[in-house]
Parts: structure tokens; C-alpha cells; sequence
């Protein structure tokens, strides 16, 4: 059996690799899902795999089954990708965020659909394909989980500035209405056992790699043992946790001594309004510079999720929100507008203010539904001079001062800075202006 596996990009994320500040690599940090596919393949499969920011598709080249995941931004480019291959004769299956949150849409583009983990669905499907009596859908355990190695070698490490990544959890309890993640894990978590991530983790070549868990440090307890086995390894990483870890100094040095140098941290907005429409009422903002400082404390640097579009958000809130992050020392910035994910209980609520159901717009930089107090070009506008401003090369040559002085800062700059560079490389890639 032949099988492909795709991770489509569109836009101007089509082949950013020939585009990247990274000579030719590209910045991403996880091709999990579709290894995890490919380790749950019989082991006489031929599995390729193809990243399209990467590679393009070999339409021409013959496979059995293609399997294509996506999130709802890639969705149109995912069901042209299906179309082609369907016009030879392949059988697609989908899978991912945008099929298991829409699936009714998602089954007219493709033979058969997989919804949730992979887990538990993938090897009935190919069994099932061979006997050929393939079923229409499959939904995969509610426990997904990596029970072998993955095979790594089947993605390029120098296509990437890091292949090193892992999960020990999934899912989060929190119940954010605009967040696909718990309403594709429906507000459920997992966690995989202790030793096989620190086995998997010991595997990596190199001594940095990214935790890409939703919220690593949610179950405290399951934390605690974690970062314990962690320690001995020495190495680098990065993950993403709920800012109430600030609040937790004992965790925090848990962390620094098992290598963490950096977390990502929804902040979202300076509006607790917003924050309580959008069940984030855990987040305070009169806390932040708080918060920031306790991490800064131990070493790592903060990483803040920033959304646009809020219906407090007056066109004013672009630079206060760039003075705030500037004054309480965040040292770099993922900048999203709010998008109303099809599938996602803020979708619900805002079907009559969306004017632009093209899903290859829903890449949380694009105004898809109309605001409150402003335009949605206006929305853009902000958002973009936000991105402009907090990544220039004045702007990280400040923070390179103050990621200096920083505990660890010497030993861990390295990390602050790369990923600056990143979101400029990508600045001038796009165009935003």
C-alpha cells in the first residue's frame, strides 16, 4: 500500500520556506499529526509525506490512499488537493480540526472522514480499504496517544529550524469560546504516561525541543512529575501554559530547573469585559505586569497570545495595547484577529454579524464579521501596525538589552531572539505594512 500524507498551505504561506529569514528553512514546529498517522500505518505501507509550505503535491506520482489534515484556513486548498487526486482514481481521506468540527462539509470533498485523534481510526480505515468496504466515517479514540516511535526520518530535519517536538498532554478543561481546541477535544484532556514522554524526549537529537501541549501545566500533580524526570536530561524548551502558573513559584522553579526557557501565554486583551464574554475570566489584566515579572524571575521569556476584535475594541485599543506590552517587558507577540471558527460556540453567536464565509480568510488575520466600534479595515490596520511596530529591528534590538540582563539571559537569549527574527522574517514576507 502507497500512501500520502499532506499538510496543505495556501496563500502566502504556499512554499514560505523559499521566503524565510531562516535560509530556506521554515518556522514551524510541529508535523506531529501526520507522523502520529503515518506511525499508525501497517509497516509494509510506503508513506511519504508532504508539507506544502515545503514541497509541492505530486499530483502525478500514484498512491492508494491520500490523507490530508487541515485547520479551517487551508480548507479550500485541502478540498482542491482532494478534487485532483479524486480525478485519478485515489481515495482521500480527511482528518484534522476543520473535518472533525464540520464534518458534514468536509465528507462531500473526500471518500471517507476521520474525526478527533487519529487513534483508533486510521487502522480500521486502511483495513477496511483493503477488504474494500471502506466506511464513509471513522471516529478515533477518545484517548489518542503515541504508543511507538515515530518515524521521523520520513520528514527532512534541514527543512526545518527545529523537528524536535512532542506532547504530554492534550486537550484543556477550559471552555474559551473562541478556541477550537476545546471544542475539538469537547473541554476533555489526556495525559500520556510519564516515561514514554521523558523516552521519546531522550531520543531527540540536539538539546532543545518544544512542548506543543495545549496547556502542560493545567494538572498540577501530573506537572510536578513530569518536570522531576525532566531535570536530568539538561535540555532546552518552550511550551504553552495558562497565565496561573505566575502565580505559582514553586512550579516556576520546577520548570526552570527542567529546562523551560520560554512560555507561550494567551493574554488576549486588556479588557476584562471581553475576558468574561469570552469565559477567560481566570485571566486578570491588572496582573499582567505581575504575572510577566514572576516568569521573567526564573528565567523565561513570555510569549503573549494577542486578539483584536473584541466589541470593547475601539480603533484606540492598537497602541494602548502596544504600550501595555511594551511596558510590562513581553518579549515577543502572536497577533490574531478574532475569528469566529465554524464549529466553535463564538461561531454560534455570531453568525449574523459574519460577512465572509470564504474559510481561506479564517486565518485569524483577516476581518471576517463586522466589529462594534470600528471598521473591519480598520481591524486590520491596527492589527498589522501592532505586528509592524512590536517586530522592529529597533523594537528587538531594545528587548535584545533587556533579554540580557534577564536570570539565565546569557544561556537562553538564543531563543527570544530566534523567534523575533522569526515574526520579522515573516513581517517582510507577507507585506505587512
Amino acid at each position: 500500500m502507497k500512501i500520502l500524507l499532506v499538510s496543505p498551505s495556501s496563500g502566502l504561506w504556499k512554499g514560505i520556506s523559499r521566503r524565510s529569514f531562516f535560509n530556506g528553512r521554515t518556522f514551524r514546529f510541529s508535523m506531529l499529526s501526520l507522523l502520529t498517522v503515518a506511525s499508525l500505518s501497517p509497516q509494509d505501507a510506503k508513506i511519504r509525506i508532504v508539507d506544502e509550505q515545503l514541497d509541492e503535491i505530486p499530483f502525478e506520482e500514484s498512491f492508494d490512499v491520500v490523507g490530508i489534515t487541515f485547520m479551517t484556513a487551508v480548507a479550500p486548498r485541502a478540498y482542491e488537493i482532494a478534487a485532483e487526486f479524486r480525478k485519478r482514481g485515489v481515495t482521500v481521506v480527511f482528518g484534522g480540526f476543520h473535518t472533525t468540527l464540520n464534518p458534514d462539509e468536509a465528507a462531500q470533498h473526500c471518500d471517507a472522514i476521520v474525526t478527533g485523534s487519529a487513534s483508533g481510526a486510521w487502522e480500521p480505515l486502511l483495513e477496511d480499504y483493503r477488504k474494500g468496504c471502506l466506511k464513509r466515517v471513522y471516529a478515533g479514540s477518545d484517548e489518542p496517544s503515541v504508543t511507538r516511535p515515530l518515524p521521523r526520518h520520513l520528514i527532512n530535519e534541514a527543512d526545518y529550524v527545529t523537528v524536535n517536538a512532542t506532547y504530554a498532554t492534550l486537550g484543556c478543561t477550559n471552555s474559551c469560546r473562541f478556541c477550537s481546541i476545546s471544542a475539538f477535544h469537547q473541554g476533555k484532556r489526556y495525559q500520556r504516561a510519564v516515561q514514554d514522554v521523558i523516552e521519546e524526549i531522550s531520543s531527540f537529537n540536539g538539546t532543545f525541543f518544544m512542548f506543543v501541549d495545549d496547556n502542560l501545566t493545567q494538572d498540577r500533580a501530573y506537572a510536578v512529575r513530569l518536570l522531576e524526570e525532566l531535570a536530568p536530561l539538561e535540555m532546552k524548551w518552550g511550551t504553552q501554559a495558562s497565565i496561573e502558573i505566575a502565580e505559582d513559584k514553586e512550579l516556576l522553579s520546577l520548570l526552570q530547573r527542567a529546562g523551560c526557557v520560554g512560555l507561550f501565554i494567551g493574554l488576549e486583551t486588556l479588557s476584562e469585559e471581553a475576558l468574561r464574554g469570552q469565559e477567560k475570566r481566570f485571566n486578570q489584566p491588572d496582573q499582567y505586569r505581575k504575572a510577566v515579572a514572576n516568569v521573567h524571575r526564573y528565567g523565561m521569556f513570555v510569549e503573549a497570545g494577542i486578539i483584536f476584535g473584541f466589541d470593547t475594541d475601539s480603533p484606540d485599543v492598537f497602541k494602548k495595547t502596544l504600550a501595555m506590552l511594551e511596558d510590562i517587558g513581553i518579549d515577543a507577540i502572536q497577533v490574531s484577529l478574532l475569528t469566529p471558527i465554524p464549529g466553535t460556540p463564538l461561531h454560534e453567536t455570531m453568525k449574523e454579524r459574519i460577512f465572509d464565509t470564504y474559510w481561506g480568510h479564517y486565518d485569524y488575520r483577516h476581518a471576517v464579521f463586522m466589529p462594534k466600534l470600528m471598521k473591519p479595515e480598520d481591524l486590520q490596520a491596527g492589527a498589522d501596525l501592532v505586528i509592524r511596530k512590536f517586530y522592529s529591528l529597533t523594537a528587538i534590538a531594545k528587548r535584545l538589552f533587556r533579554w540580557l540582563l534577564m536570570p539565565r539571559g546569557r544561556n537562553n537569549i538564543a531563543c527570544p531572539l530566534v523567534l523575533n527574527l522569526a515574526y520579522y522574517g515573516r513581517v517582510k514576507a507577507f507585506g505587512i505594512r
